[in-house]
């Protein structure tokens, strides 16, 4: 599952609200092991969208 979202959010990061859209929903659904993967991977590979992915992961 972790790895079908990290393609989904490479496919979506063109546009910073589908990013947001899709980053939420991954949250959703995600174990905590991959949550906190997801984070971290995130962080490293959109750090453009760093307040987004605070955002996301604070709520």
């Amino acid at each position: 599952m972790l790895e079908m979202t990290k393609n989904v959010l490479k496919s979506v990061s063109f546009d910073k609200s589908l990013f947001k859209k899709e980053l939420h929903k991954a949250t959703k659904w995600l174990g905590k092991e991959e949550y906190t993967q997801l984070k971290i991977w995130s962080m490293a590979s959109f750090a453009m969208y760093s307040d987004i992915i605070n955002e996301v992961f604070q709520g």
